[in-house]
């Protein structure tokens, strides 16, 4: 990713390559959609920036995002994005890798 002005963390570096020139990568047929050429714009249209700075939206499932933390380790977090800024962030997983396990897990299939 050019377009960005922190360090992505190694695991997730990793899978964008993997995922690279692609629309986005549907988890199964769960409804979470992880994002690759779209995440500046998916962030600047939810105001990600403004209300939790220090976050980098990665996905969605409807107004549930996922993110990774700027400048830092691999951990996933969740939140809703109708209280970005106001709930604190959830942890889901430790990795991106571990992250699509636990929505195949998790998750309902449509």
């Amino acid at each position: 990713m050019d377009n960005i002005n922190f360090k992505l963390p190694k695991m997730y570096e990793k899978f964008l390559k993997e995922i690279e020139g692609s629309e986005g990568f549907s988890v199964g047929d769960t409804g979470v959609i992880l994002y690759e050429e779209d995440l500046p714009e998916r962030n600047l249209t939810y105001e990600v920036f403004e209300y939790e700075p220090d976050f980098f939206m990665i996905g969605q499932d409807g107004d549930l995002a996922f993110f990774i933390k700027k400048d830092s380790d691999d951990t996933i977090y969740k939140n809703d994005l109708g209280a970005l800024g106001t709930c604190e962030m959830e942890e889901v997983s430790k990795d991106i890798y571990e992250f699509i396990e636990y929505v195949k897990e998790h998750y309902e299939m449509l």
